[in-house]
C-alpha cells in the first residue's frame, strides 16, 4: 500500500511542479510521477536532516520541502528529458 500512496503523491507533487515552473514542461506524465516521486524523497531527506520529518499535527515544513524538491528535480529532468530527446526549448 506505500508503493500506491508513493505513486499518488508523486503524481500530484510531480504535476503542482509543473504547474510552479514557467512555460511548458516536454516530459511524459509517467515521467512526472517518476520526478515527483524522488523530489518528495529528496524533501523526505531534508527535512530529516532539519529535524522537521516529524512533528505534533501536521509536517507543513517536510510538505513544503517535498514541494521544493519536486520543483527542482521536474526542472533539472526536464531539461534532461528535451536535451536527450533533441527537442528545442520554446519560452
Amino acid at each position: 500500500m506505500s508503493w500506491l500512496w508513493a505513486i499518488i503523491v508523486g503524481l500530484v507533487l510531480g504535476l503542482i511542479a509543473k504547474a510552479i515552473l514557467p512555460g511548458k514542461q516536454q516530459i511524459p506524465l509517467w515521467l512526472t510521477a517518476v520526478f515527483g516521486i524522488l523530489g518528495s524523497v529528496l524533501g523526505n531527506w531534508a527535512a530529516t536532516g532539519l529535524g522537521v520529518n516529524d512533528t505534533k499535527g501536521i509536517d507543513w515544513i517536510r510538505h513544503l520541502l517535498q514541494l521544493i524538491g519536486a520543483v527542482v528535480v521536474v526542472g533539472v529532468g526536464d531539461m534532461a528529458w528535451a536535451a536527450l530527446r533533441g527537442n528545442k526549448r520554446r519560452a
